[in-house]
């Protein structure tokens, strides 16, 4: 087992986010938190305290990106192991126009949030990686990269669509978690993407009983849930599994 594992979690003081850098702190691994916001929470100002490097900066930005390579490797560090997770997340809420359709400056910022911070990541240490020639980068999509979003479920929500952008971002995330993975296979790179279903996070009853509906465990998938197979990804005896979209969903998109 490798002493100092060095990772970068992108949006690592988010919802999800937060809960892969605590657990990733405890599992010894050298976390590096990158994140657009201030910490506010206990939680965020502990993880803060206790990861090895936390830093505020726009994942979008590649002069950020590169100055950020730079100061790590004048310290010596090698990062093995990226979780691109950084997103803008669409949560359902009642609105007085239609979300679906965001205008061209949030089509750009959300885009620009997952896909290019994800590449702007992967070009500057996914390719140290492969010349190292080993390293583990998994990327964080969701159970709408293999379908549409079902609109119904949104009913409750006065003027709320799932916007297309989130759609696009994660059949996005697909691609280039294929395009990378094939790229950097032989070099011992193994690139690939963990897409959760519905996590629980203080829904409404309602919301959460029509949801249910749609996913065959019936039930929501906890953090818990998802930490799993993230670790599994990460282990070193996993040696072989590369490109993959791993589904943790209750299987809501087998039917």
């Amino acid at each position: 087992m490798k002493k100092n594992k060095f990772i970068i979690v992108t949006g690592g003081l988010g919802f999800i986010g937060s809960y892969f850098s605590s657990f990733l702190i405890n599992k010894k691994f050298k976390v590096i938190i990158l994140d657009n916001n201030t910490p506010s929470s206990n939680l965020q100002k502990a993880l803060v305290k206790n990861c090895y490097m936390y830093l505020k900066l726009d994942i979008t930005n590649e002069t950020e990106i590169k100055n950020l390579f730079k100061k790590l490797k004048s310290k010596k560090v090698k990062v093995e192991y990226l979780i691109n997770n950084a997103a803008v997340d669409s949560v359902p809420r009642r609105s007085e126009k239609q979300s679906h359709l965001p205008n061209l400056d949030n089509w750009n910022n959300e885009l620009a949030v997952s896909l290019t911070g994800s590449y702007l990541l992967i070009k500057y240490f996914g390719e140290v990686m492969a010349k190292r020639k080993f390293g583990k980068i998994i990327n964080i999509g969701s159970d709408l990269s293999v379908i549409a979003p079902n609109q119904e479920l949104y009913s409750d929500f006065k003027n709320f669509l799932k916007p297309v952008t989130y759609s696009v971002i994660k059949h996005g995330m697909l691609g280039m978690t294929k395009y990378f993975a094939s790229l950097y296979a032989k070099r011992n790179v193994q690139v690939n993407m963990l897409s959760p279903g519905p996590v629980y996070n203080g829904q409404k009853k309602n919301f959460v009983k029509k949801l249910l509906k749609f996913i065959p465990s019936k039930k929501m998938a906890s953090r818990q849930d998802i930490i799993e197979p993230l670790f599994f990804l990460l282990d070193e005896r996993n040696k072989y599994i590369t490109g993959q979209n791993i589904l943790v969903d209750g299987g809501r998109t087998i039917i």
